[in-house]
Formats: C-alpha cells, structure tokens, sequence
C-alpha cells in the first residue's frame, strides 16, 4: 500500500499537519528537533506527496505549458524535447500543445492550459498577433516566449539571432563565388522576416542586387515546388539561401529529379541545424540554431518568473553557428 502523511506522523511521533508543513514549508514554522525527525521518518518510509492532490490544494497544476506552432516539423520536435529534459529535470512535467499552424488551435491550447492551471506557459507563437501576452496576463500566468516575437515589452524572450545568422549564411554563399543568389523564406513570422532581412543586408553589403524572394510554407514539399518558381525568373540563380532545413531538404530533392547538380549547378544553404540535415547527399550546409541553450534559458526565466511572480520584459539573442557540408561546395562537417 502507499505510504501516507498520516504514516510519516505516527513513525516520527508527530501530527499530519506538521508534516504537511515540512513538505510544503510553511505556512506555519517547525522545530529544528521536529523537522529533522519528520525528514527522517520520510526517508525511512520512502514517502512520496501525491503532488495532483497538492495541486488542487495550491489551486494550481504542478506542470508546464508549451505550445509549438508544428510538431511534425524535426526543429520544434527537438527544441520541445530539449524543454521537456530541462523542465523534469527542475521538476515538473511539461504538456506540448501542437498548434498546426493554425491559430484558432493555438488559442484553444492557451485557454486549455490556463483552465487547467499549469504554472506557466512557453510559447511559439504561430503569428504576430497571437493575443498570448493578454490572455497570460489575465490569468495571471509566466509566459516566455521562444523562436518567434510575442510582445518584447511584456514578456521574456529566448530567441536565435536569425538576422545574423542568414547574413552569415548568405556571406558564405559570396565567398564561394555567387553573384546571383536566391532566397526562399517561410511565411511571414518573425523568425523568416529576419532571416530575409539577413539575405538582404549580406546582398547589400555585398554590392550585389537582390535576387528573387519566393515566400512558401515551412516543410519539405514547400521547398520541393518552391524549386521551379525560382528557377523560372528573369535570372537562373546559381544558389539560394533557404530559411529552414524541412525546406532545403525538399529543394535538395527537387534538384535532384530536376537533374540539377548541387552545388555545381545550384548551391544551397539551409538554416536550423536539424539533425537530419546531416544525412542529406550531398549533406546540406546549415546555420545551426543553439537549441538546446534556447530550450534551457527558457524553462530558467520561466522558473524565475513564477517563484519571484514578476516578468522581466524583452530579448534574450542567441547566436548561430555555421556548419558547412557539400551543398554549398564545402567538404561535409558531419
């Protein structure tokens, strides 16, 4: 049978409710003397609190929120993941809610979360004007965003310089000798926005002009038909800078029923820094976000918020780092 409170109090020679104040540090104080037999009589029964039953008394869920704008896409699998470890490892479980790319769920999932009173909520947000920040703030709950722009001025952000690192990416696709270099971005969130804008600044500083900008959905088959509008323009481009790996790994395959040769025929160069990215042939080029401090940072400011109750406003920007393979003309850094 499971051992109870009631089993603690008998072994150390104590009331339950004097164990209940040990495990939950208060409200009232004990005696040192008391405490240290109550902790050992916990140890010796191997007591462990039913912490839904603590729950409903705290009037809140012991758990956290997340809501992810794609499951199936390999990026916010891995950061969702990376969240989940860090998060049990403080813990407390974390419940993923897949938004499909569709706002109207994202909000059911918000709702949901705060109705069922998890501590707190981490966010990608599926669009700029999501209403996360309000619907957190009248329910009183931490929010920190992760990936994508919530609302800088009222909640914490983790995110990934994705400005920088497109600038990086499409600088490096300059050194091989490209003049004519394309981009394909996602749609308008604001993670793509500044990955674009990255491609625009490298051009520009380049001396070069801006190529063909194709907008499409973030996934593999995106990037797969995305292929004939480039290559249709007043100008074939001799590369193209793609604003997500699902998507490049789609061009790479289109390339190839299009018996283009990548890189000799058309150069590519990803950005998120999948783990499948490196089993592509050739393997593909890809600014790799840092994952797993973006996933950590996160469960940390949001602990913080929810012990001190106080929010701390504005960007947390995390670099990302080059890993050049064969789609770009690199020898593969596996």
């Amino acid at each position: 049978m499971a051992v109870t409170r009631a089993d603690v109090a008998r072994l150390a020679g104590t009331s339950p409710a004097l164990v209940s104040y040990v495990l939950n540090d208060g409200p009232r104080s004990v005696a040192p003397a008391t405490r240290a037999r109550i902790e050992a009589a916990i140890e010796q029964l191997g007591y462990r609190p039913n912490m839904s039953a603590r729950s409903l008394r705290m009037n809140r869920g012991h758990a956290l929120g997340m809501v992810i704008p794609d499951g199936a896409n390999p990026f916010f699998a891995e950061l969702s993941a990376v969240v989940e470890a860090a998060a049990f490892a403080r813990g407390f479980p974390l419940i993923v809610g897949n938004a499909a790319g569709d706002e109207a769920r994202e909000r059911a999932y918000v709702s949901a979360f705060i109705d069922r009173r998890v501590e707190g909520l981490l966010a990608i947000s599926s669009s700029w004007e999501s209403g996360i920040a309000d619907a957190c703030a009248a329910a009183d709950m931490a929010l920190v965003a992760v990936d994508r722009i919530i609302d800088p001025g009222r909640c914490a952000h983790v995110m990934c310089d994705s400005l920088a690192g497109a600038r990086i990416a499409v600088e490096h696709l300059i050194s091989h000798g490209h003049r004519d270099i394309a981009c394909l971005s996602g749609p308008h969130v604001s993670t793509a926005d500044e990955r674009v804008a990255g491609y625009r600044q490298a051009l520009h500083d380049a001396g070069l002009p801006e190529s063909v900008v194709v907008r499409a959905e973030f996934g593999g088959a995106a990037g797969y038909h995305a292929l004939d509008e480039l290559m249709s323009g007043a100008t074939t481009p001799t590369a193209v800078f793609v604003t997500s790996d699902l998507q490049a790994m789609g061009m790479l395959r289109a390339a190839y029923d299009a018996n283009l040769r990548v890189p000799d025929d058309l150069a590519i160069v990803g950005f998120d820094g999948i783990e499948y990215s490196r089993y592509t042939r050739p393997g593909l080029t890809t600014m790799v976000q840092p994952t797993r401090k973006m996933g950590e940072l996160a469960v940390e400011l949001l602990l913080k918020q929810i012990d001190t109750g106080s929010a701390e406003p504005g960007v947390v920007s995390l670099g990302a780092e080059l890993k050049t393979r064969g789609s770009c003309g690199c020898a593969d850094e596996f």
